[in-house]
């Protein structure tokens, strides 16, 4: 590993995660649609069918929950799949194999079998995919016990963060943002491994609490540049992980700013902001000094239109109004 600052996009951070892992392990391999000779959908993959074979670049047919079902497994078997479903809206015809088999192994064998297996898949809206391909279903998934749920919203955390999920026994789950693909930034010198457990303070502040993953982190890091001219001090919170979520650092945050606007790009209802909502009520609730505000898409299938795409997802200038609400309200 360099220790040298690498500059790279967030697509060849997760290209380079992958071919990371095919050349530490012979056992690992990847499958899905159009990873091999296509690239993959979004060109993640794109050059390793040429580097490493068809046998561990393996195209499948559009069946997904075929091929989840023959990636847990192979895991199972002791290989170390990296499964691809194009868009997360996709998984969904693979939902039975993800939550009643690959989620339920170990627990259903007494611990006797674990299930090593990664997937990944693009998530969010932004790129005008319409109402069928701008889904953001991660929170759906950090539902369920026996899955973990990672949100890569950094290049740092898309390079680094596939090698951690392949070491964990549990099926992991990885949402890439299709809108992320294209950024571009610098891996920090040393970054050699991410925690699955922890939610990293990507902006230090006192004055409010921005709670985000995903896309939404470089929205919330914009929203406090801007509230920072008026001399208002943003801590932003990366998730990270929305299975296990990392209450703890919430909460320290929270008991710290005493504000918290919690900025999910999921609806509203029944979102992974809810539930934080919800725990922070529990067990902070009396160290705020405001109501806790969440920032969401708005409740409607995501518009085809760019305006009305726009306008449905959350907005840096949403968030700000937030803020400046809060820092006016009491309870």
């Amino acid at each position: 590993m360099s220790q040298t600052p690498s500059l790279m996009t967030y697509r060849e951070a997760c290209r380079q995660a992958i071919r990371d892992a095919l050349l530490a392990d012979p056992r690992c391999f990847v499958m899905g649609e159009d990873v091999g000779k296509y690239g993959g959908c979004y060109g993640v993959t794109k050059g390793l069918l040429e580097e490493f074979g068809p046998q561990r670049i393996r195209d499948t047919p559009l069946a997904e929950n075929g091929f989840v079902g023959a990636g847990i497994g192979a895991a199972l078997a002791g290989l170390r799949p990296i499964v691809e479903i194009m868009t997360c809206n996709f998984s969904l015809l693979a939902l039975d194999q993800i939550m009643n088999n690959a989620a339920t192994f170990s627990h259903m064998s007494g611990g006797q079998w674990a299930v090593p297996l990664v997937i990944r898949m693009a998530t969010g809206g932004g790129r005008q995919l319409a109402a069928q391909h701008s889904h953001s279903l991660e929170g759906w998934y950090a539902h369920i016990p026996g899955l973990k749920v990672a949100v890569p919203g950094t290049v740092g955390d898309a390079r680094h963060m596939l090698a951690a999920a392949l070491a964990d026994p549990n099926p992991v789950l990885i949402f890439e943002h299709i809108v992320l693909y294209n950024t571009e930034d610098t891996v920090e010198a040393g970054l050699t491994a991410v925690d699955l457990q922890r939610a990293k303070v990507r902006l230090a502040g006192r004055d409010v609490t921005l709670v985000t993953y995903g896309n939404s982190l470089p929205k919330c890091l914009q929203a406090a540049q801007e509230l920072a001219r008026d001399g208002v001090e943003a801590e932003v919170i990366d998730l990270r992980m929305l299975r296990p979520l990392d209450m703890e650092t919430v909460s320290a945050s929270v008991c710290r700013t005493r504000r918290v606007v919690i900025v999910d790009e999921g609806w509203k209802s029944g979102s992974i902001s809810a539930e934080i909502a919800a725990r922070l009520a529990e067990d902070a609730l009396y160290e705020l000094d405001a109501p806790i505000l969440r920032v969401c898409s708005r409740e409607v299938p995501v518009p085809y239109a760019l305006h009305m795409e726009e306008a449905a997802l959350p907005s840096v200038q949403e968030i700000v109004a937030a803020v400046r609400s809060l820092l006016a309200a009491r309870i």
